[in-house]
C-alpha cells in the first residue's frame, strides 16, 4: 500500500536563448489541463493523485512534451528549468487575467518577487489529527526538501549568492505561522487570519508546507510541500517525494513521533522555537541547500543539510523496502552526491561560464532527458 501523491508544477515559457516569454494565456485557451498564474510568463499544470511511482513518472513527463508540441506551433518557444526569472524582466509584472481582483492584489502587494516556478508535492492523509501531525513533522524538517530542489542561483541575468533565491526573495504569508497543535487549532487560526485580513482567503497561506483539501479548513485530504523549486530531473523529483513519503509512513506507523512530543527543546516554549528554528533553517537552506548549517529541532544541534538527509534516509531506508518503493528513493544518494542544480549551476558560473549558456545548456538537457523518459518508460505502460 503507498499514500496517493500528486504534483503541482509550474514553469517558465520562452525561446531556445533562454529568454522567459509569457504565452500562458495563448497556453490556457488551448490546452487542457493548464491553468494561468498571476504573471503570463509561467503556467502550471497538475497531476492526478496517483500511488504507483511509474505511473506519476508518466504523469510528469507527458504534459511537458504536449506543452511542448503546443509552444512548437506558437514559434521558436521551449520550456526554461530554474525558479527565478533567470534571464528575465524582474521589474514589470506581466499579467495573465487583468481583471482578476486576487491578481491585482498579488501584484500590488508582493511585484514579480511571486513570479517564480516551483514544485508543490501533495502527499494524501485523509485522518485530520494524522494531518496535522505530519504538517508538524513535515513543517522542521521542510528545509532540507529546499536544500535538495534549489534551483535559482540567477536573477535577472547575475548570480544572487542564494542557491534557492526564490525562497529568500518568496513573501512567506502570513509572517508567523504557528506549528498546529490540532485540526481545530488550524480552523480556529485560520479564521482569525481571515478576518484580520492577513490572508486574502484559504489559499493565501504561503508557507512551506500547508493542509490542503476540498474545502479548507474544514474538510482536509492531504498535506501540501511549497517549498521546493522547481526540479526538472523527474527521476530527482520522485527521489525527493519517496523521501517524503517514507517519512510520513515512518510518522503513520510511529504514533509518537511528532516534534511537539519529542523534541528536547524546552516544554514551556517549545512550539514557537520550533517555528524560530524552522524559519531560520529555511533562510539557511535557501542561501546554501546541501551546505546549509541547520540546527535539528530534536535538540538545537548544529548539522548540515547534506548529512541531515543523509541521516534520515538511513533511517527511512527499510520503511521505503517495506512499502516497495525503495528504488525510487536510492538516487537522493547521487544527489547527495552531486550537488543540487542551484549547486551545479553556480559551480559553473566559477568556472566562468557566462548564466545564459548555463541556462541555454540546461533548456538542452531538460528537453533531451523528457524524451528519453517518455520513450523508454511512459510508452511500455500504454501497451
Amino acid at each position: 500500500m503507498l499514500l496517493s501523491k500528486g504534483f503541482e508544477v509550474e514553469m517558465y515559457t520562452g525561446t531556445p536563448q533562454g529568454d522567459i516569454v509569457g504565452l500562458s494565456d495563448k497556453i490556457v485557451a488551448n490546452l487542457e489541463g493548464f491553468v494561468r498564474e498571476p504573471d503570463s510568463r509561467n503556467v502550471e499544470y497538475t497531476t492526478a493523485p496517483l500511488c504507483n511511482y511509474d505511473r506519476l513518472l508518466c504523469a510528469l513527463v507527458r504534459p511537458r512534451r504536449l506543452l511542448r508540441n503546443y509552444l512548437r506551433q506558437l514559434g521558436e518557444y521551449t520550456l526554461i528549468p530554474g525558479s527565478t526569472l533567470s534571464l528575465g524582466d524582474t521589474e514589470n509584472f506581466y499579467r495573465s487575467d487583468p481583471q482578476n481582483p486576487y491578481h491585482t492584489y498579488i501584484e500590488q502587494t508582493y511585484g514579480t518577487d511571486v513570479v517564480t516556478a516551483s514544485i508543490h508535492i501533495n502527499i494524501g492523509i485523509a485522518d485530520p489529527e494524522k494531518l496535522m501531525q505530519a504538517i508538524r513533522l513535515v513543517r522542521v524538517e521542510a528545509p532540507l526538501y529546499l536544500a535538495m530542489s534549489a534551483s535559482s542561483p540567477f536573477l535577472g541575468g547575475e548570480v544572487t549568492g542564494y542557491d534557492s533565491t526564490r525562497w529568500y526573495l518568496f513573501p512567506k504569508t502570513p509572517t508567523f505561522v504557528p506549528l498546529f497543535e490540532s485540526h481545530r487549532h488550524y480552523i480556529d487560526w485560520t479564521e482569525d487570519q481571515l478576518q484580520k485580513g492577513t490572508m486574502q482567503n484559504v489559499r493565501h497561506l504561503w508557507s512551506s508546507v500547508r493542509p490542503n483539501g476540498d474545502r479548507r479548513p474544514y474538510n482536509l485530504n492531504r498535506l501540501e510541500l511549497r517549498i521546493c523549486d522547481l526540479m526538472v530531473n523527474p527521476i530527482a523529483l520522485l527521489a525527493v517525494t519517496a523521501l517524503l513519503e517514507a517519512r510520513l509512513w515512518q510518522m503513520l506507523e510511529n504514533p509518537d513521533l511528532d516534534p511537539l512530543q519529542l523534541s528536547e527543546l524546552p516544554e514551556s516554549h517549545r512550539a514557537e522555537e520550533l517555528v524560530a528554528i524552522s524559519d531560520q533553517n529555511e533562510i539557511q537552506a535557501a542561501h546554501h541547500s546541501l551546505d546549509a548549517q541547520l540546527r535539528h529541532w530534536k535538540d538545537g544541534s548544529l548539522i548540515s543539510a547534506r548529512d541531515w538527509i543523509e541521516q534520515l534516509y538511513q533511517e527511512v531506508w527499510p520503511t521505503a523496502k517495506k512499502h516497495g518503493f525503495s528504488c525510487f528513493l536510492s538516487p537522493v544518494k547521487r544527489l547527495l552526491r552531486e550537488g543540487c542544480t542551484a549547486q551545479q549551476w553556480v559551480h559553473l558560473s566559477q568556472q566562468g561560464w557566462e548564466t545564459r549558456s548555463i541556462i541555454q545548456q540546461a533548456i538542452q538537457e531538460m528537453e533531451q532527458q523528457e524524451q528519453e523518459f517518455e520513450d523508454q518508460i511512459c510508452q511500455p505502460l500504454v501497451a
